[in-house]
């Protein structure tokens, strides 16, 4: 007889829910289980597994959990029942509380009350049953090397309801949501189909040659793929080229966001205009990344590009090409071409947007902005593709539903209160993709653990990347603003983070405050405190009669800005969709905008740039206003 791994000596079950307790025995043997005086029986399965559920408790403890079958009998020692939260996404949530500097004095940190486990189950194949990793009863010790946001959270928690709290953290450092999602709500989706497909229809890993295929192998069969380049034999790299025919695809993006799933090699052509100041300069031609490898041309001339013999990482490397003088024609104009290649899962030219400029030699000053709309055209399908099962399914954490099998197949159904949740900069390249893949990955939770909808609180990406100088196209404003879509899902909630960034560093040190506005938001909603439990949300737009915008918002009580300034970071753009900083000033509860030279505005984005540096929108708590956009474009 032995009770699954995660019913440990010092755990927390979860208060007023019944209680899902499993494991193994012998084949068909009767059960008993008994806690604090409650008692339920199940017969065990063919294979000797089990499950069966205890009533419903009050918070309290310690008490001892004891299962019995013929095949023996265990114990569990100093089980409290209290309130119990998954601490799940990508490294920020894993980020340990001893590598911030806001650590916690010794002495406050005794808190037998708070128990924590913190999930190390290496990514698998194939569904797992039981997690690496036990409960610890909460010291400076075990506080210092656990999720900085969990325990910042739970300590609050346990503070204010003054009950036991249990907290699981099961996180993993850059991992992308298709990870965490079941192969079949995976299968639901678009995008996550494809990859799915991708990941388990190629054939890697199977015989050859008496053995297995070695990356040498396979890197030869995705080389091959390539039948040559029939864009350029055509003349797509030239500027005389008439692209107009081609699709019109926003960048940075990847191409699988326009519904185009496949491997492939795919075209960007965009024409600028050169200031006349620059003629006779050199330039540089700035791209960000292309995922995976690129040929780019200017005027039809080859100036750069990426290849195989780049590396694993050119998928993310920056592209930084020389444009001599003598390329910028007597208009001043410059056709940019780039041939994109991608023989796995995404491509395109991904960015972010704040690094795709052009420049002379030297100087920043008065760059050409690149992100936005560019001409796009497929010139080969690869058809889908995956990395080799030996490389990527067994020990990758960011294949496909690999750490749903291996990290959380093992809790479930563990009852808890509900999740909170720090992830997307690992999709920050594909919002749309995120903005349909978030909520289905909460639908699947929860049917997964088949206790109706428990709360989901997420973090929305901090302000990361150099502030920008000017409204533009932004990956990351596109995915905070997935997220705060994601709100129209029952029970769910967000923590903004927009004002605690670091411009040079993704790991952000301030936890703590991140960690108090999510248990903000739980006491205020999912404990029904009452209060506050964000800063304002965009509602609606209204247009004046003065060609004038007014704001509205949700958690705007005491609207004002928190250095006593005007509003900042402010942009407003007519029927044409050009976006320019507005004026703004705070009327009442509503926030008014406009601009002398658009006389007919139509559209609002505030705080909407990878780091919208300065934004200053907060509440009468002092709480940030969340990033929006009044425009769907």
């Amino acid at each position: 007889m032995r009770l699954a791994p995660i019913f440990h000596d010092h755990a927390v079950l979860q208060r007023d829910l019944s209680l899902p307790i499993w494991g193994l025995t012998g084949p068909g043997e009767a059960v008993i289980v008994e806690l604090a005086g409650r008692q339920a029986r199940v017969t065990a399965g063919p294979d000797g597994s089990w499950l069966l559920r205890l009533p419903a408790l009050p918070a309290g403890g310690p008490h001892e959990l004891v299962a019995r079958s013929a095949s023996g009998e265990v114990r569990v020692r100093d089980i409290l029942i209290g309130e119990v939260w998954v601490c799940s996404g990508q490294s920020n949530m894993e980020w340990k509380l001893q590598q911030t500097p806001q650590q916690l004095d010794p002495a406050a940190c005794h808190h037998p009350a708070i128990r924590l486990l913190t999930v190390a189950t290496p990514a698998r194949q194939g569904r797992q049953s039981e997690i690496d990793g036990r409960w610890t009863l909460a010291d400076h010790a075990s506080l210092a090397a656990f999720s900085a946001i969990g325990g910042w959270f739970g300590r609050i928690l346990h503070r204010e309801l003054g009950v036991p709290v249990g907290l699981i953290c099961n996180a993993w450092g850059g991992t992308r949501v298709q990870a965490w999602m079941s192969r079949e709500a995976l299968m639901v989706e678009e995008f996550g189909r494809g990859e799915v497909l991708g990941y388990e229809g190629f054939a890697y890993g199977m015989p050859k040659s008496g053995g297995v295929k070695s990356q040498a192998d396979w890197e030869q069969e995705m080389q091959a793929l390539d039948t040559g380049n029939a864009g350029l034999a055509q003349g797509w790299a030239g500027p005389g080229f008439d692209d107009a025919a081609w699709e019109a695809m926003p960048v940075p993006s990847r191409w699988q966001d326009f519904g185009h799933a496949t491997s492939g090699v795919w075209w960007y052509r965009r024409t600028v205009s050169v200031p006349a100041a620059w003629r006779g300069q050199d330039l540089e031609l700035h791209l960000g990344a292309v995922d995976k490898h690129d040929d780019t041309y200017v005027n039809g001339e080859r100036v750069g590009g990426l290849s195989w013999n780049a590396g694993l990482n050119s998928w993310c490397a920056p592209r930084v090409y020389p444009i001599p003088a003598r390329l910028i024609g007597a208009d001043g104009r410059l056709t940019v071409a780039v041939r994109a290649r991608s023989h796995i899962y995404h491509g395109g030219l991904i960015g972010p947007s704040t690094a795709m400029q052009l420049h002379p030699v030297g100087t920043t000053a008065g760059a050409v902005p690149l992100a936005g709309d560019w001409r796009a055209r497929r010139e080969q399908d690869w058809g889908l593709n995956t990395q080799p099962a030996g490389q990527m399914a067994a020990s990758n954490p960011n294949a496909p539903y690999t750490l749903f099998d291996s990290r959380l197949a093992p809790l479930i159904p563990y009852a808890i209160r509900g999740a909170i949740w720090y992830q997307g900069e690992s999709n920050a390249g594909e919002p749309k993709v995120y903005k349909r893949l978030l909520p289905a990955m909460i639908h699947d939770w929860r049917r997964a653990w088949g206790q109706g909808d428990f709360a989901f609180l997420q973090v929305q990406l901090a302000n990361y990347m150099p502030a920008a100088d000017g409204p533009r196209p932004s990956d990351w404003a596109e995915l905070r603003d997935a997220q705060t879509a994601t709100l129209a899902v029952p029970e769910t909630g967000m923590a903004v983070a927009i004002d605690v960034g670091d411009a040079n560093d993704i790991h952000p040190t301030d936890k703590r405050t991140v960690g108090e506005r999510l248990a903000r938001w739980a006491l205020s909603r999912t404990y029904a405190r009452g209060g506050v439990p964000c800063g304002p949300l965009f509602q609606c737009l209204t247009v004046e009669a003065d060609s004038r915008l007014r704001c509205r918002f949700a958690h705007a009580a005491g609207l004002r800005t928190k250095d006593g300034k005007p509003p900042y970071r402010v942009a407003i753009a007519g029927w044409d969709r050009l976006f320019m900083w507005a004026e703004a000033r705070i009327e009442g509860d509503t926030l008014v905008v406009w601009h002398k030279d658009i006389a007919q505005p139509v559209a609002v984005r505030y705080a909407w740039a990878d780091n919208p540096e300065g934004c200053n929108l907060v509440n009468a708590e002092g709480l940030p206003a969340s990033p929006f956009r009044s425009d769907a474009w």
